[in-house]
């Protein structure tokens, strides 16, 4: 019952003009070390020397630390001298999952100096049985925190174990 409550207060809080434009939210409860290494597999790899890409298509999925990320599409984009990761975009429904969490969208784009990941196209955020979603969601992953906006949805789960408690 205590967690129903305090999370209640934080979605009363968040609730009316702030709520329209958008809510923040925990987001896997990790702070994501963007220096760790990035694994990924695919079906196939395109590598283009001229601009410093490489695309990854076919069962994507990438690896850093506990955060898993999987697409049908990837474009990895290296920094300028061509040894690091700059950025991922993925696209064509992109699922991220960090910890117990769990948001899908129909792109994703991760800014690794940054630490953002900003998700677009009817975004779902699953956090055990509840369930928000909006139009956008940009995930600080040194913080562990998303911000959402653009017509935010929450469902809230009252399940026999928020009620024993």
């Amino acid at each position: 019952m205590f967690r129903f409550l305090t999370f209640a207060a934080v979605l009363i809080a968040l609730s009316g003009p702030a709520l329209a434009q958008g809510a923040q939210v925990a987001f896997g409860g990790m702070q994501q070390d963007t220096d760790a290494p990035v694994e990924v597999s695919a079906d196939q790899l395109e590598v283009n020397q001229s601009d410093g890409t490489a695309l990854y298509t076919g069962n994507v999925v990438i690896g850093q630390g506990e955060m898993r990320l999987a697409a049908p599409r990837v474009l990895v984009v290296f920094d300028e001298a061509g040894n690091r990761i700059a950025r991922l975009e993925a696209s064509g429904g992109v699922t991220l999952v960090s910890g117990e969490e769990a948001a899908e969208a129909e792109r994703a784009d991760y800014d690794i100096d940054d630490g953002s990941v900003v998700m677009t196209g009817n975004v779902l955020l699953t956090q055990g049985p509840n369930a928000l979603t909006s139009e956008r969601m940009i995930v600080n992953l040194g913080d562990g925190t998303a911000q959402m906006t653009g017509r935010v949805r929450t469902v809230i789960s009252q399940g026999a174990d928020d009620q024993q408690q």
